[in-house]
């Protein structure tokens, strides 16, 4: 029985983590599933978005499965493998990558939501960092990722408390973009995504990996990084490419208004 399901349409792929009676909690055998996916969404040059999500409205993924970390060993925990490291997984993919948050993200679980580029939530989103409950550091970027996202303060305050962050707070801290209700949360993910596919693909892959490789580096080093950036890919758009956009763009507006 698949523990991810992957489907896809119109450009756009979706992987749903399935075991929802264990709060879809990232196994040995589930995040080879998850690698799976994700090399078969690389390899498919028709997909342009993914949407990740959890099964069922209780969780996203409560993180590692302890029982089975207990039984094998905490090298799981720190393995930089895509194959068996879900974040990695996920952050080899060139597309951009929404997490519907559709329930708790704990731990592990919190750290794969951190790897998604854009983060929407349901209402019954709830994130935490429980390593310092559990005793384990984290591997997977929490400790790196979650203070630049919501500062210093709030960060040190989730992981040194293990304490339960809202949707509603997780919006208004930065970590989601959106909270909506649980059963609008795959259709506004859903249009996020036809929305971001709709952009021509080789531009979105070289302007994510133009970001994320920037938010890498220092300012000054970023800011030389876009420089040769812009310079390689602008010499290669004509003035009629430009023109024919910019009204597209006009067009686009107008419809949205309308």
């Amino acid at each position: 029985m698949a523990l991810v399901l992957l489907e896809k349409s119109d450009g756009v792929a979706t992987i749903t983590l399935d075991r929802p009676e264990a709060m879809n909690a990232l196994s040995h055998d589930l995040r080879g599933e998850l690698f799976d996916a994700c090399q078969e969404i690389a390899a498919d040059r028709n997909i342009r978005a993914a949407i990740v999500t959890g099964a069922g409205e209780r969780a996203f993924t409560a993180g590692l499965d302890l029982k089975e970390l207990g039984e094998q060993g905490l090298g799981a925990a720190t393995d930089q493998n895509p194959a068996r490291n879900p974040c990695r997984a996920l952050e080899s993919l060139e597309i951009p990558v929404i997490g519907a948050i559709n329930g708790v993200a704990i731990t592990g679980g919190f750290e794969l939501a951190l790897a998604c580029d854009v983060r929407i939530a349901s209402t019954n989103a709830r994130f935490a960092d429980t390593h310092a409950r559990v005793g384990i550091i984290p591997g997977w970027g929490l400790s790196q990722k979650l203070s630049r996202i919501v500062g210093l303060s709030r960060a040190c305050e989730l992981s040194f408390t293990g304490q339960f962050l809202d949707a509603r707070t997780a919006c208004d801290w930065g970590l989601v973009n959106h909270v909506y209700e649980p059963e609008d949360l795959m259709p506004m993910a859903r249009a996020l995504a036809d929305d971001m596919a709709s952009i021509d693909p080789e531009f979105l892959k070289a302007y994510k990996k133009l970001i994320f490789d920037g938010y890498d580096r220092n300012f000054a080093d970023a800011m030389a990084l876009e420089k040769r950036t812009t310079d390689a890919w602008n010499d290669n758009v004509s003035a009629e490419d430009v023109e024919q956009r910019r009204l597209a763009v006009i067009e686009r507006g107008r419809s949205l208004k309308s």
